[in-house]
């Protein structure tokens, strides 16, 4: 069994340092690199992408809402258009850092807010799909799990990827929990293993509200920008390496 770990990076910028990227590079095996509207600027891009090459792991864009302050995580009303033109900018941004380091992009995941929304909009799933497709069609496109991204994503031609969280929970639909809901996030560590072996070995994965549900991915995500990022990355690692599983980027021909 493979499984990919994913972790959000790069999303310190000017003298605000957030996250401790060097340190998750060494564990995972993809990073989704901010792309400096919801985090990150174009002197973090350049460092974090100089790092990845170095530590062989996959670099994708992680394109989000121009909300700062509000780290891309409230909704902003944008038309579909303006969500398109957004996407296209932002990955071009990032695919030149890479052109300049002797690299390639790997993926595409969207951030926060419009990762959420492009989950259960169809409109907006269409969206990003497209602009992904019209940038380089041989792009990855990470998105939930049995969410709607992920159906636009095929059916523009695209290869997806399904995405699982290691520390947020789930909602009966399959979405995640909203941050402002209790439960949200898992801090424990023995929940955060629970979870994950629910889902890499099983499954399925247990709501809030003690509901059962189908979830099956490909990777695992962490957040950077949590306080035991790297420490909840490493435990997990080790968890699924003890039990057999292969930590590795997900391929185009996989």
């Amino acid at each position: 069994m493979e499984v990919d770990l994913n972790a959000d990076i790069g999303e310190s910028f000017g003298p605000y340092e957030i996250g401790d990227d060097q340190r998750l590079m060494d564990i995972v095996s993809s990073v989704n690199v901010a792309c400096g509207f919801h985090g990150g600027d174009y002197r973090v891009m350049h460092q974090v992408v100089k790092q990845a090459v170095e530590k062989k792991v996959k670099i994708g864009a992680h394109p989000g809402y121009p909300d700062l302050i509000g780290f891309g995580r409230r909704h902003l009303e944008m038309a579909s258009e303006e969500i398109y033109q957004l996407i296209v900018y932002q990955i071009g941004a990032l695919q030149a850092v890479c052109r300049a380091h002797q690299t390639t992009l790997h993926h595409v995941k969207p951030h926060g807010a419009l990762y959420n929304l492009a989950a259960k909009d169809q409109v907006v799933a269409r969206a990003v799909a497209q602009a992904v497709f019209d940038v380089d069609r041989d792009l990855l496109l990470f998105g939930l799990a049995n969410s709607a991204l992920l159906e636009a994503g095929e059916a523009v031609g695209l290869k997806v990827i399904s995405e699982v969280f290691a520390d947020r929970t789930y909602t009966e639909e399959g979405l995640l929990t909203p941050r402002s809901q209790s439960r949200s996030v898992l801090t424990e560590m023995d929940d955060i293993k629970e979870q994950v072996q629910q889902i890499v070995f099983h499954h399925g994965v247990t709501t809030p509200g003690g509901e059962r549900i189908h979830l099956k991915g490909e990777t695992i995500c962490f957040h950077g920008d949590g306080d035991q990022a790297y420490q909840h990355a490493r435990f997990i690692r080790d968890y699924l390496q003890d039990e057999g599983v292969v930590i590795k980027a997900c391929d185009y021909h996989d």
